[in-house]
């Protein structure tokens, strides 16, 4: 017995036909907070995001580094610093401190909240706190002295 071929055939998807593929970017500029979310994005468009987390694992340090550049180079622009805050950083910049007491801390964050609108909170950590809170601080009283001479 032999079967007919159907008259009909079908239709195989070309270029022009098909649907193009699209990835969507779970961070575009316009949402980017600063480089660390630019830098995720371009690694997430080249396919470099999978290849680290198939080399390193789940845990390769990605979010560590966003964290960090979002921290150092945001893209939002820091408020001006009030006369009693630059006075207030200018003393506390003139000295080397390897230790911070509650109450300068408490000061210092105040400070950084309304220059980076943030919401800091004080750390019993003092390292922790240098790190964060006064190297950004550092680095507006650094633009302003800059801006001085």
């Amino acid at each position: 017995m032999v079967k007919k071929k159907s008259a009909t055939k079908s239709v195989k998807s070309t270029k022009s036909t098909a649907k193009p593929k699209t990835k969507k970017s779970t961070t575009t500029n316009s949402e980017a907070s600063g480089l660390g979310d630019s830098v995720e994005a371009v690694l997430k468009a080249t396919g470099i995001d999978k290849v680290a987390k198939w080399i390193l694992g789940e845990d390769c340090g990605c979010e560590a580094r966003k964290t960090t550049l979002n921290r150092l180079f945001p893209y939002k622009n820091p408020n001006c610093l009030t006369e009693e805050e630059f006075q207030y950083l200018d003393e506390w910049f003139s000295t080397n401190r390897n230790s911070v007491t509650n109450q300068q801390q408490k000061a210092l964050v105040t400070i950084s909240n309304r220059v980076f609108d943030e919401n800091a909170k004080t750390s019993s950590c003092t390292s922790c706190f240098l790190k964060s809170v006064q190297s950004r601080l550092k680095v507006i009283h650094a633009e302003y002295l800059k801006e001085k001479e």
